[in-house]
């Protein structure tokens, strides 16, 4: 591929370190002119920048490390794969010193082909078939995060009915933390489908997560790694963190105190926030690193306890802001809106060629994103524009409100910012639309991670 013009003027957050814009107004990305991208590969398409998705993925761990060396504890520090798993993209993650946690079988067999060693992976899941647990110990996966009691005991018959080595496990927790921007994202409050509440039981009894605990040490088939914790996605105040470290350290020393068992990891999960829109600020590594791990020094001093090993698990953080979508603008209609207070407004509707099928967030719950022309540049006034989909649905938004210049026209190219997470992981074929390649780009050269889906792959699974 050719680049385009020479690029004159870095892009600010929530664009990749690589995205800038010429003296033409044509955005390019890690040295490609989108203009030359979207000739060859079409629209919509998934556009990634290797460069910053490494830079952040070594930011993370070295963060992590060097904070957690000063207090005399280590890190292993997890890419979660359902932001978005693709061999490359798991390769890049092992490359940078990363290990990677996986969430369904799909996951697990995607970073085995990716030459991940099976010790490095974990796996998630509250409701893990018996295969997908097979295929977690035929890796030799170095974790399986067990999410119920009846899991513990499927997990620890399976083991039995096989032979060979003990299984290696954590428990997930509950710790009553609510944290993140949406019920549906926030995931350590008790209503909800994962883990086991550190909440005492009726009457006094016991917390589920600590008879839990005890119900792997119970099993000689399973081997007690430590006590795994995640409270929500998209998490911008890092005092959450520290509130779900404290409830686990104690967990931990209140299973020493009743078993003698102290167990040697305790995981924080993941969350971390992005910027999604201009003048958001996301997470810093360094400073949550340093909080956390300073956090933790002060907490487990206080119980009298030696530092466990930690790990964390960063996903969007890492591929969020490194990926950008790519749209081609097709119809272009104002539309007279009448306000609460009986005043009009005219918003603009900027149809592109894919929607709710690429990126589901909006739609699902109302995540807000951020779009500019990527093709040239506009003197016209701005406009109050909402960027939508083709698909028959009117909830069919990318992004809700944003200004455009006056004079977008079908043909223009529009890109959205920070799709890198949970665009393609969370894609379908709905109206049958094929999904978006993913498209790698790095030094003024492009390569396809994922290649588009054609008709003809959605007609060849329809068996008639």
């Amino acid at each position: 591929m050719t680049a385009g013009a020479l690029p004159e003027a870095a892009l600010p957050e929530p664009w990749s370190r690589g995205a800038k814009r010429g003296a033409d107004g044509a955005m390019s990305v890690g040295g490609v002119d989108l203009r030359d991208l979207a000739a060859e590969q079409g629209t919509p398409s998934y556009v990634l920048d290797e460069a910053d998705f490494r830079t952040r993925a070594r930011a993370y761990r070295t963060a992590f490390e060097q904070a957690f060396a000063a207090v005399g504890s280590g890190v292993d520090v997890y890419y979660a794969g359902k932001a978005l798993l693709t061999v490359a993209v798991a390769r890049w993650a092992r490359e940078e010193g990363l290990r990677v946690d996986t969430a369904s079988g799909g996951e697990l067999a995607v970073a085995l082909r990716a030459g991940v060693p099976g010790a490095e992976l974990g796996l998630h899941g509250n409701n893990k078939s018996d295969a997908e647990l097979e295929r977690a110990l035929d890796a030799g996966v170095g974790r399986i995060i067990v999410d119920s009691l009846v899991e513990i005991e499927r997990l620890a018959d399976l083991v039995a009915s096989r032979g060979g080595d003990p299984a290696p496990v954590m428990v997930r927790v509950t710790t009553g933390v609510h944290a993140g921007g949406h019920e549906y994202i926030s995931t350590a409050h008790e209503d909800q489908k994962f883990g086991l509440s550190v909440a005492p039981g009726a009457d006094g009894a016991e917390s589920p997560a600590l008879a839990a605990l005890r119900a792997v040490l119970a099993r000689p088939e399973l081997r007690l790694l430590g006590i795994h914790s995640h409270i929500g996605s998209q998490i911008l105040d890092p005092d959450g963190f520290e509130v779900a470290a404290r409830v686990v350290l104690q967990l931990r020393a209140d299973l020493a105190a009743a078993t003698g068992v102290l167990v040697d990891e305790v995981d924080l999960g993941g969350g971390y926030g992005i910027a999604y829109l201009p003048g958001e600020v996301a997470l810093d590594p360094e400073r949550i690193a340093k909080d956390v791990a300073g956090a933790v020094d002060g907490i487990a001093a206080r119980l009298g306890t030696p530092l466990p090993r930690f790990s964390i698990e960063p996903g969007r953080a890492i591929v969020g802001p490194a990926g950008l979508t790519l749209y081609t603008v097709g119809t272009v209609k104002p539309v007279t809106v009448n306000a609460d207070d009986d005043a009009t407004f005219v918003r603009t509707y900027v149809s592109v060629d894919g929607g709710m099928s690429d990126n589901i967030r909006p739609a699902l719950y109302g995540a807000r994103y951020h779009a500019e022309l990527a093709n040239r540049v506009s003197d016209a006034a701005p406009v109050l524009a909402r960027v939508v989909g083709k698909h028959c649905e009117s909830g069919d938004i990318v992004v809700h409100d944003v200004e455009l210049p006056g004079d977008v026209q079908a043909g223009d190219l529009l890109a959205v910012a920070a799709t890198g997470a949970y665009g393609r992981s969370m894609a379908s074929n709905y109206n049958l639309l094929p999904r978006p390649p993913v498209v790698a780009v790095l030094d003024g050269g492009t390569r396809v991670l994922v290649r588009r889906e054609t008709v003809d792959d959605l007609l060849a699974l329809d068996v008639g």
